[in-house]
Parts: structure tokens; C-alpha cells; sequence
């Protein structure tokens, strides 16, 4: 056994052991979370904006601090970019992570010293837990490969700006510089196209046995692969055997990825985001990830089907039930205090805490009274995959309010096949049926004829890649929005349509 293997299973043994102590007291960790944030924070503009030196207790914290998303907290992000410290955290911040913004264009989400290192640890301790898990260590001497957005990094106010992931990209620790993949000069390469063919080239001959990034981008790593090479992924890769990924449900990929790669290879799912790092999975055997109770975060949950309430009711874990999806309301060593970060999570166990990614609060369709959300689309186009012969690349759902010849209004899914189902008519059965099952709002709109079916429109190969394109967010960390509750998305699709 190599040295780096022994090193990585003790490391990973006592990693284990500190995360058991925070798993085991979840209540007690984030009460001390909570009074260390308050007091860190009582000196800065924002505490004293909100008298934090008066609140002892979460329900002072809960009357005082309104949740709020960025719009609502630009102008004191304003005032940091003005050249102010000690705003929204102690002295200024390290970094600008920069998000698309949905109404003011760009975000800039503050990243600290404290914050920045427990993204790093949460990314490290993902890899170690399950190292401790399985006693598979094998790929800590082979290569590795982290797609991601480039790590050259502008200015703003004197901060440093850049992709959350270029950001990262500095933090990489020097055990695992040699191993990593592709080199710097090629992840400062800022089309993506060109950017994967580089990579192609760095890596198509090296013993690669990690690989990481989101899965609709990796997808597109691989297929490029296999069409040079003309071999499946986990033949040029002999030791390929673990893909990290973040940001979308893997589970509408699976199918086609274990295609691609020609063998199933072991997963680790991770929560990351420029607000914090959330969770991520510490068990091959059970499902979801472990919620991140001791890494600066205080988090709040308010149930999705109330956030739009005039004052819905906030809650802390005490409160949780399972398979309720909860708006994620976050406080941070970074700086962000109530803040709604846009996601919604279902807890699917309680001891200890293990959430799924359900959605997007703001990404529905409901133009019906359906509330559909992305959990629901996302597990009914797996099922559907997995009962016929069909492999999907990418798909996303839209209502159509105004069919034309005075039909009844449906959803319409826009799906490109890397393999279309041999009856198209069942794979859509099966898809409608999943739906009715999981939304009793969408079954009752069906049996009573307010909509009919839902209806498939495909895309052609390449197609979402080609729309993805034309909006600018071709590779990196954008995605495709899995929903909406307009035409915006399905209008920008018309042009690869079949």
C-alpha cells in the first residue's frame, strides 16, 4: 500500500470521528453556530442596523432580521464595493463570488477567510468520509480532473472577483497538485468548447480515476472522449473510479453516463453554492446528503407551499418534518444574514440530517394551481427512463397556457434523446403517470379536464448545448433550468426543435 493510501485512510479515520461529534449533538452545534455569528457580528454596520448586541435567543434573531434575498441586501454589498469595512462581517471580505442575478444582472456574494476555508474542508471531508466508508483509496494516486470555470480572478473594490469554482481552484492542496488535471494555462481558458478539447488533450492518455463537475458539462467531456477515441469512457480509463458531482439531480443523467462510461463507478453528490457549502453525501448505501451543521452556517427552513405567505412561519431543525420541501434560509460567516439563497430541500432523515435538493423556489410550474416542482419532473423522467430502452441528455418543462385550435392547455416537455424510446406513446404514459402519482394537484387539473396529457416536443442531439450557447451560459456552473412557469426557456428552444 502507498504511502499517500495509508496517509488518506488515517486522515479519513479521524475526520470520521470529529464529524461524528456534530452529527450526534445537531441541536447543541447549531446553537453554538447561532451565538458565535450574532457575537462575531455585533460590531459590524449590519449588526448594528439590527441591535444584534439585544439578542440572546433565535426568536430575538427571527423578529429582528427579516429573511431576505440579494436585492434586499445589494446596498450593503454596495457599501463594501465602496470601499467600506466591517459592513456585513468583521473587516472585508477575501472574495466576490459573482452569480447571475435574476432581475439586477450580476450578484456578488461575499466570501471571507472563515467562510472560504469551510468550503474547502466540506470538499476534502466529502472525499474522506467516503474513503472511511468503503476503504477504497485506490485513487488517490491516479489522476484527477476538476471541470471548472476559470480561475483568473478580476477586481471589484479592491476584492477579488471571480466563478465561485475559479475561486476553488486556488485552494487545491498541494498533495493533490501533482494529480490534478487539466493544467492551469487550460483551465484559464474561457470558451468552453474549446476549452473541453484542450482538456481532451491533457487527459485522454493519463490514468484518470476522479472525475469531477456538473454532470450536463462532464457529460459533454465524455462524449467528446468517445467520439475521438471511439472508446467507451470507462475503457480509456481503466481506473476510473469515482465521479463527484454538484449543482443538478444526477439521477436524469445515470442512465446515459453509465453508457458512456461502459461500467457503473461510485458517486459522491455535493451542496455547494457562492453562499456556503451545504451538505454532501457521506454514505454509498443511503440516500441524500448530510446537512453541514458545523461549518459557520445557521440555517432556517420555511415550508415552499408557505413562503409566499405575507408572513410564513420560520423554522429551525426542532421543527423539520420529513419529505416537506423547506425554502433554505441561511446565516453565514460570510456575511449573509436570513438569506434565502433560492433552493428548496426535503429532509429525508432526521437522524441524522440528510436533505435532497428539491428545486428552486422561484422555478415551478403553477400556472394552473399544479405546483409542480423539480423533484417531481426529474423523478418522473427517471422512471420513465429506466422502464423503456430510451436515454435522455437533457430535457425541461413549460406549461402552454394558449394551445392553438382550442385545445385544453398541457405541460409540454422538451426533450433531447440520445436514444428515443422505441414507443414514444408509453415512455409519455409512463412520464404522465409518475406525475399524477407524486402531484395531486396536477391529477385533479387532469380528471377534471382543466388540462389534457402532457405532450413531448423533441430536441435535436446537441440542441440544449446550441440554446445554452445562445444565452451565454455555455459550460462552467450554469445549468439548465429544469422548469419555469412561462415560455422564455421553451421559446429559446424553437430553433433546435425536430
Amino acid at each position: 500500500m502507498s504511502l499517500k493510501k495509508v496517509a488518506a485512510k488515517l486522515f479519513a479515520r479521524r475526520i470520521a470521528k470529529k464529524t461524528a461529534k456534530w452529527v450526534n449533538n445537531p441541536i447543541q452545534t447549531q446553537q453554538k453556530v447561532f451565538k458565535e455569528l450574532v457575537s462575531s457580528a455585533a460590531k459590524t454596520r449590519f449588526g448594528k442596523d439590527h441591535n444584534f448586541d439585544a439578542i440572546s435567543t433565535y426568536a430575538d434573531f427571527a423578529k429582528k432580521v427579516p429573511v431576505r434575498d440579494y436585492e434586499q441586501l445589494k446596498d450593503y454589498v454596495q457599501k463594501i464595493i465602496d470601499g467600506e469595512s466591517d459592513v456585513l462581517w468583521p473587516n472585508k471580505p477575501i472574495y466576490f463570488a459573482k452569480t447571475s442575478g435574476t432581475t439586477s444582472g450580476a450578484k456578488y456574494i461575499p466570501i471571507t477567510r472563515e467562510s472560504i476555508k469551510h468550503q474547502v474542508e466540506a470538499s476534502r471531508n466529502a472525499i474522506l468520509s467516503y474513503i472511511h466508508e468503503t476503504g477504497n483509496a485506490d485513487f488517490v494516486n491516479g489522476r484527477m480532473i476538476f471541470l471548472q470555470g476559470s480561475p483568473i480572478l478580476e477586481e471589484k473594490g479592491g476584492i477579488k472577483l471571480g466563478r465561485l469554482s475559479g475561486i476553488s481552484a486556488h485552494y487545491v492542496p498541494n498533495y493533490l497538485q501533482k494529480n490534478r488535471l487539466p493544467s492551469w494555462e487550460t483551465n484559464c481558458i474561457e470558451d468552453w468548447e474549446t476549452k473541453v478539447d484542450k482538456i481532451i488533450e491533457e487527459t485522454e492518455n493519463e490514468d484518470m480515476t476522479v472525475i469531477a463537475g456538473i454532470p450536463s458539462w462532464v457529460q459533454m467531456y465524455f462524449e467528446k472522449l468517445n467520439a475521438k477515441s471511439g472508446k467507451k469512457v470507462g475503457e480509456l480509463f481503466k481506473n476510473f473510479q469515482l465521479f463527484i458531482y454538484g449543482g443538478v439531480n444526477y439521477e436524469p443523467y445515470r442512465a446515459k453516463f453509465e453508457n458512456l462510461i461502459g461500467k457503473k463507478v461510485d458517486s459522491i453528490e455535493l451542496f455547494p453554492a457562492s453562499e456556503g457549502f451545504f451538505a454532501y453525501q457521506d454514505s454509498q448505501n443511503e440516500n441524500g446528503m448530510l446537512l453541514l451543521l458545523n461549518s459557520g452556517i445557521f440555517y432556517e427552513f420555511i415550508k415552499a407551499d408557505e413562503f409566499f405567505d405575507e408572513n410564513p412561519r420560520r423554522l429551525t431543525f426542532e421543527d423539520v418534518e420529513l419529505n416537506v420541501d423547506y425554502a433554505l434560509i441561511i446565516s453565514t460567516n460570510a456575511g449573509l444574514w436570513a438569506y434565502n439563497i433560492g433552493d428548496t430541500v426535503r429532509f429525508i432523515s432526521i437522524q441524522p440530517y440528510r436533505i435532497v435538493v428539491s428545486g428552486r423556489i422561484k422555478h415551478f410550474i403553477s400556472a394552473f394551481g399544479e405546483h409542480v416542482i423539480a423533484k417531481e419532473v426529474e423523478e418522473a423522467i427517471k422512471e420513465a427512463t429506466m422502464q423503456t430502452d430510451a436515454l435522455i441528455n437533457e430535457f425541461t418543462v413549460a406549461p402552454q397556457t394558449a394551445p392553438k385550435n382550442g385545445e385544453l392547455p398541457f405541460h409540454e416537455w422538451f426533450i433531447e434523446f440520445e436514444r428515443p424510446p422505441s414507443d414514444i406513446s408509453k415512455f409519455s404514459s409512463l412520464i404522465e403517470e409518475s406525475m399524477k402519482t407524486q402531484n395531486s394537484y396536477y391529477l385533479d387539473l387532469i380528471e377534471g379536464n382543466i388540462l389534457q396529457p402532457l405532450k413531448i416536443t423533441k430536441v435535436r442531439q446537441g440542441g440544449f448545448q446550441a440554446y445554452m450557447k445562445t444565452i451565454g451560459k455555455l459550460g462552467g456552473q450554469n445549468k439548465v433550468q429544469r422548469l419555469s412557469n412561462d415560455r422564455k426557456v421553451a421559446d429559446g428552444l424553437s430553433p433546435f426543435q425536430i
